[in-house]
């Protein structure tokens, strides 16, 4: 343990992290984030909220049991880096750390968890998986999976055409480009379950709305819905 210790001291002064936010240099004990940047991050609490503003989102849409963010995507906001490291950069350690922070958060704050039975991530199609290397929704689901002590389904649910990315495009587009997209392969697994989809960001609610119209076929199942943000205009 010592020796292990050593090394990383070793490590950090040769190879030091930075903090994805301020770009300061990390201390040992912190990963991703420094601790003013991880103070400061602008929580949503929805988990604390009863109709929040991520649950309105989809009133009139889909039927789910609850939903939540962690934080407010906002226009010119320097935290805004760690969706673009984490999707576009190859971090995809990002999204596992965050989400493990969230859910610890959520965990020791709400029942959020309570009844949910596995995970499921917002799919890529294999095109775009190969192009990026990784898919960003699985490494979160990956952080709250550690935490929370839920199974991860990506089985379940495909991506079965390749679309462009939703960036600047309007409500409606966004609801075009998006539909017919997802296909449900197996529902035996998730018969009566409580399921919960993970992505990146939300900000019209289009891809998990699609997601889980989808698994709204799978009988007696039960959806929620879990990202790392939520756009803020």
């Amino acid at each position: 343990m010592v020796i292990k210790k050593w090394i990383s001291s070793l490590l950090s002064l040769f190879f030091p992290r930075y903090c994805t936010v301020c770009k300061s240099v990390l201390l040992q004990q912190e990963d991703v984030l420094c601790l003013d940047c991880a103070v400061s991050l602008p929580r949503t609490q929805f988990h604390l909220q009863p109709d929040n503003a991520m649950e309105q989102l989809f009133w009139g849409k889909v039927e789910i049991r609850r939903a939540t963010s962690f934080f407010y995507y906002r226009k010119g906001s320097r935290y805004k880096q760690l969706l673009y490291q984490l999707k576009y950069k190859g971090r995809k350690e990002i999204g596992e750390s965050i989400a493990a922070t969230m859910t610890s958060e959520i965990i020791n704050t709400s029942h959020f968890f309570d009844s949910i039975d596995v995970i499921i991530p917002v799919p890529l199609h294999p095109d775009k998986l190969k192009l990026r290397g990784y898919n960003q929704s699985e490494w979160i689901a990956k952080g709250v999976s550690r935490i929370a002590s839920l199974p991860i389904n990506t089985k379940s649910l495909i991506r079965n055409k390749y679309t462009e990315t939703q960036t600047q495009k309007s409500v409606w587009d966004r609801q075009e480009n998006i539909k017919d997209v997802f296909q449900l392969v197996s529902s035996s697994e998730l018969c009566g379950k409580h399921v919960l989809l993970i992505d990146d960001v939300v900000t019209t609610g289009a891809t998990l709305t699609a997601c889980a119209t989808v698994l709204s076929a799978v009988p007696k199942v039960s959806i929620s819905f879990l990202t790392l943000a939520m756009v803020e205009y």
